[in-house]
């Protein structure tokens, strides 16, 4: 009566199927599909999405180049789902400021009542505000919020957080492990493009033009090519310029391994792509998923991976999944879509090549050939026509030798050699059929609906009916039957006329008829009650859910709260007096300087360049601590590749009377808690820790734990959440521009001194699992057989405009690559001051002349005295720095809402 599961025809088509037989089995994964519009929301539902994500147009997600969805339209979208008994998730996956709070709390008050299941976030802080304003909406943990343990993850639970998104770096053997450390639902990717860095942990975009990948504006710039350098010299890579570009993750094959392990939900990446690749991609997945949960043959068969190279390939690969493979992940030969190698030039002639195919071809097809040397313009176009021993080919040629015709003038035959590679990048053909599965009238995609009858002379006529197990209601004829005097009502007629259901997302799966006495029912009886069926099952999926949407704004009682928790122990001593004290400067400030953007210089308050003012230096080198230490610093930070270097600079420092705080690594993966104890037993003073699990673990030692920059600190809700945590600074985030950062402040009053402000250091760019010294430094794979040439060789990688950035490794083997050219904040240090910002830190990279060092430190000790304004501190740095040094994203802006 009804085909069960997602069928594909000879011709690929999608057939109508029954969804509820693909959701059965307790252990089966939800397989969640992204949409970037309507077109790409359809294409997800009919090709087998249990769930789909998607970002509105008002902001607040990872991707806001996609189109996303208007909010007003979320009603609309949430009931269009849930017809088809698909969950849609949100993505409010960004870093909220402060100044969008207000509005946030709107968005998520508009997510709550239009009936969205779950909400992606990204931001620590704004969980208690979605909790506060609605209880029952589900909070999912984005994988920018870089959980990476269960350690990581336990630290989330308490806030109510229902799933994690894990971050991609993730091998299976990790992912199992964090299973069987937690209770919260995991969810994985597995299929899409792989960021080369940490998701939410990249600056690059932020860092080089502005546009924060935090922010959903990333610009790509691991797509781009790199020169390196290697000890001062090049290293000639040949065409391999691409060195930070991985391929794409295509984990079809590793299907059965996740459900083994016990992942809640696989999810596709992809809000950026056309719904023809998330139709694609969707529907593999979904084959893939039931064969694996069904005990049949895993994985797909090698046309189904040539579909999904064809959508978008640049190379497949199992991405960390399989463990690390730096050389596997990026090849570093290309960055851009491919598609599939469909075979090799044998000759060129003046207009035509003759090309041996291994895989189809036929007229129509997008093809590029390969270029031979990097940088050169590939040649392409779409085949004009196939030709085989003279006779054209209607057909696709699956395999053999043909010649090729293009348009004339789109191929330049000259440039074309023997051996030369060709490659698919486009079949009409396919994207033709694909469209068909998400543009037509009848919905495949079917819910299914089970009917039970009572039919007996001289009583109403009865339909009761259930939606896949659940009652729904039932229908009643208005009169009772009476007896037929020829075509009395039978089970057949009864499952012909109400399996008329064309155009709903509905489908008769089984029907049962209890008949007494050869009861008459006319055809317009039944077709009436199937209308109303319909209306019934229709008016019973768009139900609200029953939720608590507090009536009241959250934000204004939440910031009442952060007052008293930020308070400063004691009482109203004198950092509550410089709060008030503060509180008069900004309203002296707040003319038209401070809300057009161009913040004059204000004079710090009285008293806060004396002594009150604290400057800490972060070396990164036993010989950067030495020069520190003679140069009589006293309040350091250590960030070292080799951890056992800690204990010797910990026993310099305070053989000097010094404070030294070691940094921990920003990842923290199953496993790697020994790094934390290794790092106690030097007996350190303090930790600058990179980590929630880093957080937690030293603030249980009793061991004073200053939170950097890495946490993501944009709004007071997440300052509060990491004092909450023990911390006793917390570092504000570089996503910060100098407006942002004041607005922060101004908000974390009266524990704006127990903010840390990084005033002068190289930005950290990507900061990287996979490792480039590895990749092309060493004949191994892993950190297991590389030979650590990080130990004994000083990288950089050279970018299209010549600057040369350094790559270091820190000590559990991940890259970091830092900008060439260092930020300095000179000129927005005034401000904070006068806002009672009394924290400030200098970051060192390289090793450096001990004279030049000391001339940075002293000019922004006099910057912090009063005594040397910021616009002459960076007009110092700016001739004394052998490179230049910019203002970065503390640069001041003449409109504070040009860069989002």
């Amino acid at each position: 009566m009804t085909i069960s599961g997602l069928t594909i025809d000879e011709t690929g088509d999608v057939g109508p199927w029954v969804a509820s037989e693909l959701v059965a089995g307790i252990d089966r994964p939800e397989l969640l599909a992204p949409a970037g519009d309507w077109d790409c929301l359809r294409a997800a539902v009919e090709n087998g999405a249990d769930a789909v994500y998607f970002g509105l147009d008002s902001g607040f997600n990872a991707r806001a180049r996609a189109h996303n969805f208007p909010i007003e339209s979320l009603p609309e979208t949430m009931g269009f789902l849930h017809e088809r008994g698909v969950k849609g998730f949100v993505t409010l996956n960004t870093l909220i400021f402060s100044s969008e709070l207000e509005e946030f709390e709107q968005t998520v008050r508009s997510c709550a009542s239009a009936g969205v299941d779950a909400v992606l976030v990204q931001d620590l802080g704004v969980v208690r505000l979605i909790k506060a304003i609605c209880p029952e909406l589900a909070i999912h943990a984005s994988t920018q919020m870089t959980m990476t343990s269960a350690e990581t993850i336990r630290e989330i639970e308490e806030l109510g957080v229902e799933r994690v998104v894990l971050a991609r770096e993730l091998s299976i053997k990790e992912i199992e492990a964090i299973r069987r450390s937690t209770t919260l639902p995991l969810e994985t990717f597995v299929h899409g493009a792989l960021c080369v860095a940490y998701s939410g942990q990249c600056m690059t975009s932020e860092s080089l033009g502005g546009r924060s990948a935090n922010r959903g504006q990333c610009a790509q710039a691991c797509r781009l090519p790199y020169d390196l350098v290697c000890d001062g010299e090049d290293v000639d890579l040949g065409d391999k310029k691409y060195l930070l570009s991985p391929q794409d993750l295509a984990a079809y094959a590793l299907v059965e391994d996740l459900v083994k392990v016990g992942v809640a939900s696989l999810k596709i990446e992809g809000r950026l792509k056309q719904p023809e690749y998330v139709a694609n991609i969707t529907r593999h997945y979904r084959l893939a998923l039931d064969r694996a949960t069904a005990g049949k043959r895993h994985g797909l068969e090698s046309r189904d991976v040539e579909e999904m190279e064809l959508s978008f390939s640049r190379g497949f690969s199992p991405g960390w999944l399989n463990g690390c493979d730096h050389k596997m992940l990026v090849p570093a030969d290309n960055s851009a879509k491919r598609g599939v190698q469909v075979g090799k030039i044998l000759t060129v002639k003046q207009n035509s090549a003759y090309v041996r195919v291994t895989r189809g071809v036929q007229a129509g097809d997008g093809i590029v050939f390969e270029s031979p040397r990097f940088g050169d313009t590939p040649q392409g176009g779409r085949i004009y026509q196939v030709r085989s021993e003279g006779r054209r080919l209607d057909g696709a040629c699956l395999a053999g030798d043909v010649e090729l015709f293009f348009a004339e003038g789109s191929i330049d035959f000259d440039r074309l050699f023997p051996g030369q590679p060709v490659w698919k990048t486009d079949d009409p053909h396919l994207t033709k059929r694909l469209r068909r599965s998400f543009t037509a009238a009848d919905p495949l995609r079917k819910r299914p609906i089970r009917i039970a009858v009572e039919a007996a002379v001289g009583k109403p006529l009865v339909v009761r009916v259930s939606l896949e197990t659940q009652p729904v209601g039932e229908l009643t004829t208005d009169f009772p039957l009476e007896a037929a005097r020829n075509r009395p009502l039978t089970e057949d007629v009864l499952i012909e006329q109400f399996a008329r259901l064309g155009g709903t997302p509905f489908a008769l799966v089984d029907l049962t008829a209890n008949i007494a006495g050869g009861p008459m029912v006319p055809l317009s009886v039944l077709g009436k009650l199937r209308r109303d069926l319909v209306d019934l099952l229709t008016e019973f999926v768009h139900r609200p859910l029953q939720r608590t949407v507090a009536s009241e704004p959250q934000l204004p009682r939440l910031r009442v709260e952060l007052a008293t928790l930020l308070a400063p122990s004691g009482g109203t001593g004198s950092a509550s007096a410089s709060a008030g004290e503060n509180s008069s400067i900004a309203d002296e400030l707040s003319g038209s300087d401070l809300n057009s953007g161009t913040l004059a210089e204000p004079v710090p308050p009285e008293g806060s360049g004396n002594g009150q003012a604290s400057l800490r230096i972060l070396a990164r080198t036993l010989k950067q601590v030495d020069v520190l230490l003679e140069q009589g610093e006293r309040d350091l930070y250590a960030d070292f590749q080799d951890i056992r270097e800690y204990r010797e600079a910990i026993d310099r420092a305070k053989a000097a009377g010094a404070s030294l705080f070691p940094a921990t690594p920003r990842i923290q993966k199953p496993g790697e808690m020994g790094l934390f104890r290794a790092m106690r037993k030097h007996e350190p003073d303090g930790v600058l820790v990179r980590n929630l699990s880093g957080l937690a673990f030293f603030v249980e030692q009793g061991i004073e734990a200053v939170a950097d920059y890495t946490l993501n600190v944009t709004n007071e809700l997440t300052f509060a959440d990491i004092l909450r945590r023990g911390a006793s600074r917390a570092t504000a985030s570089y996503d910060l521009n100098r407006e942002q950062l004041l607005d922060l402040v101004e908000h974390a009053t009266p524990a704006q001194r127990r903010l840390e402000i990084v005033l002068h250091q190289h930005m950290p760019l990507f900061h990287m699992e996979h490792c480039v010294f590895c990749s092309v430094l060493s004949p191994g794979t892993n950190k297991t057989n590389c030979g650590r040439p990080c130990d004994t060789h000083e990288v950089k990688l050279r970018d299209r405009m010549g600057k040369e950035h350094p790559l270091k490794a820190d000590v559990g083997c991940r890259n970091t690559l830092f900008n060439a050219t260092p930020q300095s904040g000179a000129e927005a240090a005034p401000a904070l001051l006068a806002r009672g910002v009394t924290n400030f830190r200098i970051e060192l990279l390289e090793d450096a002349p001990a004279e030049e060092v000391a001339e940075t430190i002293r000019l922004y000790r006099e910057l912090l005295a009063g005594s040397l304004t910021g616009k002459a501190v960076w007009s110092a740095l700016k001739a004394t720095n052998r490179i230049g040094v910019t203002r970065g994203t503390l640069e001041e802006r003449r409109d504070p809402l040009a860069i989002v």
